[in-house]
């Protein structure tokens, strides 16, 4: 069996959990993306993943990107999933059609200057840090309107949803809370501004299934389906120089 195969039957596994997740909470299989993030991973594996039927991607750092995303098979929408430092704007939108980490006015407004510059028209979310945690980053629920209404000003940028990570547990049931609070509180905000705000990211590999009955309509799926993650490197010394492990 080729890798490809391979690759096809971990994924067809991993809709048909989707699917019955969905069932549970009375959606639709279809209301739900995967975003394969290939972090780490090599060109090879998001080829494989493409040809498996994966259409988006995620990854978490611009400069690891920069180097990556170039030499993969064209055609993936490629979404950053990382923490997006203000200086890394520029080359971030060259590479990346929505980014899910926006989490302060200050980066917005950086976002928005240099879209208007280059005549680009990024898709953005707001990360919200739903539980607290003083280690992960992301909007508290309070400061979160604020942004919202900034970025409702913004000309280049479309808002379309918000962002969560819960917290790591090998008791995916115990982050349900915290999917359960980002729902609500974008159906609070979506009423609160008039506005939709259709994508909720959220759920990764531990607990996606939990996050798909609470409403997530992209979860960002890795270690399910591509396996434990390499230190993978680029070959070229030029590119190792360039590349964030």
């Amino acid at each position: 069996m080729s890798e490809t195969s391979d690759m096809a039957e971990i994924l067809q596994g991993v809709q048909a959990r989707i699917a019955a997740a969905c069932a549970k909470a009375g959606r639709k299989p279809d209301e739900v993306e995967i975003i394969g993030v290939s972090k780490t991973f090599g060109p090879d594996v998001v080829r494989e993943a493409w040809e498996a039927g994966i259409r988006r991607f995620g990854e978490n750092k611009v400069q690891e990107a920069a180097w990556k995303i170039p030499e993969c098979v064209g055609g993936p929408e490629w979404h950053l999933i990382g923490h997006l430092q203000r200086n890394k704007v520029r080359p971030a939108l060259d590479l990346f059609s929505v980014i899910h980490s926006v989490d302060s006015v200050r980066l917005l407004e950086q976002i928005e200057r240099v879209a208007d510059e280059c005549g680009q028209r990024p898709e953005i979310l707001l990360e919200v840090n739903v539980s607290g945690e003083a280690s992960k980053s992301g909007l508290s629920p309070a400061q979160a309107p604020e942004v919202i209404e900034y970025a409702l000003g913004c000309r280049n940028i479309t808002l379309t949803g918000l962002m969560t990570l819960a917290p790591f547990c090998p008791d995916a049931e115990l982050a349900r809370p915290v999917f359960a609070k980002l729902r609500g509180l974008r159906e609070r905000w979506a009423s609160q501004f008039g506005i939709g705000l259709p994508n909720l990211s959220m759920g990764m590999s531990n607990d996606y299934l939990v996050a798909v009955e609470e409403g997530a309509t992209w979860v960002r799926l890795g270690t399910v389906l591509f396996g434990h993650r390499p230190k993978w490197k680029p070959g070229a010394e030029e590119a190792e120089e360039r590349w964030e492990p």
